[in-house]
This record gives structure tokens, C-alpha cells and sequence, in this order.
């Protein structure tokens, strides 16, 4: 082989090898792109957290500071609902009550008259 045809064979495998560096460089750069794309997703990704986080805090809070105080305030007040209608009930029992024994007491008195009645 001439020393021309080495030089030409040689200047071939370097173009190549320049050609692949090129290629590689390419790649390179479209995974420093990919790169920069997934970072910046991440970002989002880390300020959609930041915002859940915040959004969850804030509805402990209200739950801890508005929501327990007032359903206790609200059971509290059921309960005296309760106690009350307990009373209620409790009057409207013994009204029956008095009810059933004036009935029974005026017809006891009924049959008075009309054993007086028959007496006199």
C-alpha cells in the first residue's frame, strides 16, 4: 500500500471518526434537552406538591379551627334538644295520665248520681 493510499485511508477513518463525534455530539445535546425538559417537569411537579401541601394544611385548619368547634357546638345543642324533648315527653306522660284518671273518676262519679238518683 502507498503512502497516499494510507494517508487517504487514514483521513477516511478520521472523517468517520469525526462524523461519529458529530452524531455523539448531537445525542448529546438532544439528551441535555431531554434533560432540561425533565427538570423542569420536575419543578412543576414540586410546585404542584408545594400547593397540595399548602391547600392540605389549610383544610386542617379550617377543620381544627371551624369545623370540629362547630359540630361540637352543634351536638352540644342537639343535646339540650334532647334533654328538653325527654321533659317534654316526660309532662305529656303524666298529662295521659291525669287524663285516664279524670275519665275515670268522672265515670266513678257518673255511677254516684245514678246510684244517688236511684237511691232517692
Amino acid at each position: 500500500m502507498l503512502e497516499s493510499e494510507k494517508l487517504d485511508l487514514i483521513l477516511s477513518e478520521m472523517r468517520d471518526i469525526k462524523d461519529e463525534m458529530q452524531d455523539m455530539k448531537g445525542e448529546m445535546r438532544d439528551i441535555r434537552d431531554e434533560m432540561q425538559d425533565m427538570k423542569g417537569e420536575m419543578q412543576d411537579i414540586k410546585d404542584e406538591m408545594q400547593d397540595i401541601k399548602r391547600r392540605t394544611t389549610n383544610i386542617e385548619l379550617t377543620l381544627e379551627n371551624e369545623t370540629n368547634p362547630n359540630i361540637k357546638i352543634i351536638a352540644e345543642g342537639h343535646l339540650d334538644l334532647n334533654r328538653k324533648l325527654d321533659n317534654v315527653l316526660k309532662v305529656e306522660n303524666e298529662k295521659e295520665l291525669l287524663l285516664i284518671r279524670v275519665n275515670t273518676i268522672e265515670n266513678e262519679l257518673h255511677r254516684v248520681k245514678e246510684h244517688i238518683g236511684g237511691i232517692a
